[in-house]
């Protein structure tokens, strides 16, 4: 878990060690905890006694969201608080999402609330650099060309790419970036970090970090040269769209690309056109920008093009990492104490690194 960041000084930040007092009920009544449920819900058994659970789907979001002082996303893939949120009556102190993007929750009337904002920052970071390794790896090694062979019984001798020595541009500073890096440098990647602004670099995550993060001006430079350009920036209206046609011509066409970050950062037709036409060696995809990706979309069929179910980040195990960790920053709210992983609302990700 990341250090803490300070809650705004307002009174949402506080929790019952300042007030246990629910909407409508005594001075002495539990906190209510509101979940917004997903299969399988979530172990909160270190909670019992303590906290008042209550359930919702997203038909039932709105009418239970004023009784609730704190919110658990743990269904990260709904948009229900988007469509909840600007409703009337009181609101809860504190929303944490099961996720570490934010942008299937963030609405202007929750960006413009007291309410305090968490993430699960920390949880995802080593799998997803891992799995960005391994698709690195084989894309290097031509696996799925290998695979594909071995399943037609046709022996043909081939080279492969020696990773070492190659390039890499990861987009997206935060802890996923920082870990992706890392682990890149480990395999004898050069890297270079973009982030939104140009800084020193935490050396905290990851083996091999960088000294530096260089700045969005910097991006289209670096694409340039790069034979793996990763994708794992938070979706803001600065970053949507951001691989675009445009993007594509620029890298090399020797060049892969990888998306972990979220799935409207890419102009899918553009990557697919890029693929097609050979601008680009390959691609693999881990979040798209409709999901689950229909058995009709085109991008099955996109020559060179990796799809994966958003899967990136789930290791075996990874739902209990994520109820733990909301227990324990439900520990610290209940004390008073300030939280980690405090969202920015009008930046949309966890600001500092």
């Amino acid at each position: 878990m990341t250090s803490p960041q300070k809650t705004p000084a307002t009174p949402p930040t506080a929790g019952p060690a300042t007030s246990v007092t629910s909407p409508g009920t005594g001075p002495a009544a539990l906190p209510t905890l509101l979940v917004l449920d997903a299969v399988p819900p979530p172990r909160l058994g270190r909670l019992t006694g303590r906290v008042r659970i209550e359930h919702a789907d997203a038909s039932t979001l709105a009418e239970r969201l004023p009784s609730a002082d704190v919110l658990l996303v743990w269904d990260f893939a709904s948009h229900a608080v988007r469509a909840a949120w600007p409703g009337g009556g009181p609101r809860p102190r504190w929303v944490h999402t099961a996720s570490a993007g934010v942008d299937h929750l963030m609405c202007p009337e929750l960006a413009a609330s007291d309410t305090v904002v968490t993430n699960a920052r920390g949880v995802f970071d080593r799998p997803i650099a891992e799995y960005v390794a391994a698709l690195v790896l084989a894309m290097a090694k031509d696996l799925p060309r290998t695979l594909e062979l071995q399943r037609e019984r046709t022996w043909r001798h081939r080279e492969s790419r020696r990773v070492a020595g190659t390039r890499a541009c990861v987009v997206g500073s935060g802890p996923i970036g920082r870990a992706i890096t890392g682990t890149l440098e480990a395999l004898g990647v050069t890297t270079a970090l973009v982030g939104r602004s140009a800084r020193a670099a935490s050396r905290g995550d990851g083996v091999g970090a960088p000294a530096a993060v260089h700045g969005a001006e910097d991006l289209d430079r670096l694409i340039a040269g790069a034979d793996w350009v990763i994708a794992a920036a938070p979706l803001t209206e600065r970053t949507r769209g951001m691989f675009d046609a445009r993007r594509f011509a620029l890298m090399q066409p020797s060049a892969h690309f990888v998306n972990i970050g979220r799935g409207p950062l890419v102009v899918e037709d553009a990557l697919a056109e890029a693929l097609r036409s050979h601008r680009i060696a390959g691609a693999a995809l881990d979040v798209f920008t409709s999901e689950p990706l229909t058995p009709d979309s085109p991008l099955w069929d996109v020559p060179g093009l990796v799809v994966s179910p958003h899967m990136s980040g789930d290791t075996l195990g990874w739902r209990d990492e994520l109820a733990s960790q909301f227990v324990e920053l439900y520990e610290l709210w209940a004390a008073g104490e300030p939280l980690p992983n405090v969202v920015d609302k009008q930046r949309g990700y966890v600001p500092g690194h």
